[in-house]
């Protein structure tokens, strides 16, 4: 039983997975707000060039 106690693998695992899903949040909302200005620079361009 106190080896089972003592067992952190688990835990080292979960904040492993944490610090992952906050990083995949960060570069997706990232990503999202680049493409959002990109979009809206080339819609700008285009309507200048015509």
């Amino acid at each position: 039983m106190k080896q089972f106690a003592a067992n952190s693998c688990g835990a080292t695992a979960i904040e492993y997975a944490l610090i992952a899903r906050l990083l995949s949040n960060m570069i997706l909302s990232g990503v999202t707000s680049v493409g959002t200005k990109l979009v809206t620079f080339f819609t700008t361009m285009s309507a200048n060039l015509k």
